[in-house]
């Protein structure tokens, strides 16, 4: 085995959103493993943490989530896949994925 290479964050491409997902902000955190989020097809869906996701990642208010929707009740419900970092959100907002952010 040889030596792994260390790459820099601002080096790794985050998770961009496939077909079915939604990029969104958390707006108001509910308790347990749900949180309001306002999602960027202008829908506002009661999310709830993937179990994967519920003791590795902590989501606060106003951070950039990934949503799933479910396919019933799309329009109000779904899971939050991702949580992006701070650089991550700075890539995704000069590559355009964030673009109308500020007109929410």
């Amino acid at each position: 085995m040889g030596k792994r290479k260390v790459i820099s964050e601002s080096q790794i491409k985050p998770r961009l959103p496939e077909d079915y997902e939604v990029l969104g902000i958390a707006e108001k955190l509910l308790g347990y493993d749900r949180i309001m989020v306002r999602c960027f097809d202008g829908f506002t869906r009661l999310c709830r943490i993937r179990g994967k996701m519920k003791r590795r990642t902590w989501i606060r208010v106003n951070d950039v989530v990934l949503v799933s929707p479910w396919e019933f009740q799309s329009d109000k419900r779904g899971d939050i896949t991702y949580r992006y970092r701070r650089n991550q959100v700075a890539w995704l907002r000069s590559n355009g994925y964030l673009k109308d952010m500020d007109s929410f």
